[in-house]
């Protein structure tokens, strides 16, 4: 293997929200695409790549509202491909969709395989590389930065070497700033990625990149063989999203870079980032996080009983490559009640709450995540939930406003609107006692958590002035268990937002009304307590039962105006 010169920094390239949308019952709006975008720059990602402006309009719509995002580390690109033949640069849609971005730095991909010229843009090879050429000088004469994506240049390597550096001879000429080689149909092998990279150091000088896809299960060892090669950028996503097989998965490609290699592409004390940018990707994206995966999932560094678990306690380095606390996750001994206290702490640390593993409220605390993470509630996307169990295990929870009596009704007239959509309306009724005073509505709304959203603010807001700020913006539900059908359990999670701060809460029921009043009470509670309100109800000494479960029903930290109507 080659042993190249280069700088110790690779670029970490994210296409999350553009390639890694495309994957299979990945669904990610426009609100939780500017989530994701920010959680990366947090991370330290170096460029961010948000869409296809041209082939969505819920990208087209992101990039307009990424417009307001002030990302301290990353720089956004949007994503595009040369022109259509026999189509100028100024009359081809997606050209101009690309500028009409505003953005300093832009992506396009380029066939680079004769195979794919002939057959899947039915040209020449020639053609094609005039396409290259045109493009790129046309871009770049209009922006600061142009990364050109070589699609299919593996297999076109193997296939016909010679064209396929001329077509990335090409890119550089007409002036891009970066060359990404591209295991489009992700099938190489790391030998095959090795070999193609020394073919091209010897005619190109531009910083190469490379982007694997997951086809053969080697888009993580493809990446990896790559740097040592001497490339300079990766192109992959969190969690390994992506078409088909996925693409490289970051998740695991950034640790082994810093932690493995010594090489920095993002800030070493950012990795600890590592486990919950992993963790709120797949909650945002409506996804089970993989237990399994590397670095992040619950079960990297879980220790079952036996010689692991007792050799873990003498020296973790017994059974673990790697300190779990440098890439955010913990260690696990499944059979120490001791440990279990202990992650506990870890995690109220996490949120700036010190708790001593011996306090009798710690176990108090375990005991209930515990009893709550069995009913279906997960605190990963959900700190602010996390925070109120807390608060309610010390005693120190509000009493703000109790529920006496909550029914919504749901009518469908048997027509659709315009997309397919039934025609309908919710009506909730709510009783509710606040400051000591017992007190109802109605309200109508496009559907249940609206017409319930409507309500109770139209009858706690004027105790509570602050609430007038918190704007619904997001509710996904997710069935937690299948087998009873439509009797299943469900978790909702929210998003809300009062303009300086985002946050989510979750409710978890077999009732989904239920769910999501457990949600949205709690997201309210959450601004409450955040803004140290005093409760105008008294503390009665019963309390009557009411739709939130006792000890905390759940809410997070996601959200930011209102809105969204469910």
């Amino acid at each position: 293997m080659s042993n190249p010169e280069h700088t110790n920094r690779v670029a970490i390239f994210d296409t999350t929200l553009r390639d890694g949308t495309q994957g299979e019952s990945v669904q990610i709006s426009v609100q939780d695409k500017i989530t994701i975008a920010q959680l990366l720059d947090d991370l330290g990602i170096s460029y961010i790549e948000g869409g296809w402006p041209a082939s969505s309009p819920r990208d087209k719509e992101f990039f307009e509202a990424s417009k307001g995002l002030k990302l301290r580390q990353a720089k956004l690109t949007a994503f595009g491909a040369t022109r259509r033949h026999n189509t100028t640069c100024d009359e081809d849609r997606s050209i101009q969709a690309l500028l009409q971005t505003g953005l300093a730095c832009l992506t396009v991909f380029g066939k680079t395989w004769t195979f794919q010229a002939t057959r899947a843009l039915r040209i020449s090879p020639e053609q094609n590389l005039e396409l290259i050429d045109d493009t790129i000088r046309y871009l770049k004469s209009r922006v600061d930065e142009l990364v050109f994506d070589a699609e299919h240049f593996f297999d076109g390597y193997v296939d016909d070497p010679e064209y396929a550096l001329k077509a990335i001879a090409t890119a550089q000429a007409a002036g891009a700033d970066s060359i990404v080689l591209c295991d489009t149909n992700g099938g190489m092998l790391p030998s095959q990625i090795e070999n193609a990279i020394e073919g091209v150091r010897n005619s190109i000088f531009k910083p190469l990149g490379i982007h694997a896809h997951n086809d053969g299960e080697m888009a993580v060892a493809n990446s990896i063989r790559a740097v040592q090669a001497g490339v300079s950028m990766v192109q992959g996503a969190i969690n390994g999203y992506g078409e088909r097989c996925g693409n490289a998965n970051l998740i695991s490609i950034i640790p082994a870079l810093v932690l493995k290699m010594g090489i920095e592409c993002i800030p070493k004390d950012q990795l600890a980032m590592l486990t919950h940018v992993s963790r709120m990707v797949d909650e945002l994206s409506n996804r089970s996080p993989n237990a399994s995966q590397p670095y992040v999932g619950r079960s990297a560094f879980a220790h079952k009983g036996g010689v692991h678990a007792n050799a873990i306690r003498k020296d973790s380095r017994t059974y673990e490559h790697i300190d779990p606390a440098l890439v955010g996750n913990q260690r696990r001994v499944l059979v120490s009640d001791l440990s279990g206290r202990d992650n506990v702490c870890l995690k109220a640390s996490e949120f700036g709450i010190e708790l001593d593993p011996k306090a009798p409220e710690t176990q108090k605390i375990l005991d209930r995540l515990k009893q709550m993470e069995n009913y279906g509630y997960q605190f990963e996307a959900a700190s602010a939930s996390f925070k109120l169990v807390i608060d309610e295990a010390f005693g120190r929870r509000p009493n703000y406003f109790r529920l006496l009596g909550l029914d919504v009704s749901i009518g469908l007239n048997g027509e659709r609107e315009e997309g397919g959509l039934w025609k309908g309306e919710s009506i909730a009724r709510i009783t509710v006692e606040v400051g000591g005073v017992e007190a109802k509505t109605s309200a109508r709304g496009e559907g249940p958590v609206h017409a319930m959203d409507l309500g109770l603010r139209r009858l706690i807001d004027k105790f509570y002035p602050a609430l007038n700020s918190v704007r619904l913006l997001d509710y996904k539900v997710r069935v937690l268990s299948s087998k009873d059908g439509t009797g299943s359990v469900v978790r909702v999670l929210l998003q809300s937002s009062d303009g300086d701060e985002v946050w989510g809460t979750v409710g978890v029921s077999p009732n989904i009304i239920a769910a999501s009043w457990h949600a949205m009470v709690d997201g309210l509670e959450y601004k409450l307590v955040k803004d140290q309100i005093t409760p105008h109800m008294p503390e009665p000494e019963t309390v009557a039962p009411s739709l939130r479960p006792a000890f905390g029903s759940g809410a997070s930290k996601i959200g930011e105006k209102r809105g969204k109507r469910v």
